[in-house]
């Protein structure tokens, strides 16, 4: 894939002392920077917008899940989404993005493939929905209901939906001012 795709998984066991700064992020795990800064030239998406993104869906925890059902109220069932990694990617979008973008290795689990994804995600509903590329909120709505869910704007029958796209603009924002203060990466 990328050049940093072989250094990008080192501390992806490892989930930031600091989420909510993303210079601390960036000082903990430098390749991330660069990973993101790729990201964001790539597909014109600010690298804050990615990683608030990568915030609220994951933890940035590698490895996490959505919750499971229970059986009879008591037994872990299957998960409720097959959602997973970094950027909580369902398997049937993550599968496209391997098929459209050749990326066939590509893992959910490792960070540069999963900032990689979010970026071209959200360049995707930049294009198919005509959301400007700094419009974190409907950027967000168009990353949880799908394109066409936005589209179908299927995101007002959840009102608690609105709040979190709410939430997840106000963290890229905070990014986005930390970076003022981040040293420089290429």
């Amino acid at each position: 894939m990328l050049l940093v795709s072989a250094c990008s998984s080192i501390g992806s066991g490892n989930k930031p002392r600091t989420p909510d700064n993303l210079c601390s992020i960036f000082s903990q795990f430098p390749n991330w920077q660069i990973s993101a800064n790729a990201a964001q030239k790539k597909w014109h998406i600010d690298q804050a917008i990615n990683m608030a993104f990568i915030h609220h869906e994951s933890g940035f925890k590698a490895t996490a899940r959505p919750p499971r059902k229970k059986l009879l109220g008591i037994f872990p069932g299957r998960h409720l989404s097959s959602a997973y990694g970094y950027p909580q990617a369902i398997n049937g979008t993550w599968a496209l993005y391997q098929q459209l973008t050749g990326y066939s290795e590509a893992q959910r689990t490792n960070f540069n493939d999963a900032i990689d994804f979010v970026g071209w995600y959200n360049s995707r509903s930049v294009r198919l929905n005509k959301i400007r590329p700094s419009d974190t909120y409907n950027l967000y709505l168009a990353y949880h209901e799908g394109n066409g869910g936005f589209a179908k704007k299927s995101y007002l029958a959840k009102p608690w939906l609105l709040k979190v796209a709410k939430n997840v603009a106000n963290q890229a924002e905070r990014y986005r001012s930390q970076l003022a203060f981040c040293s420089p990466q290429s």
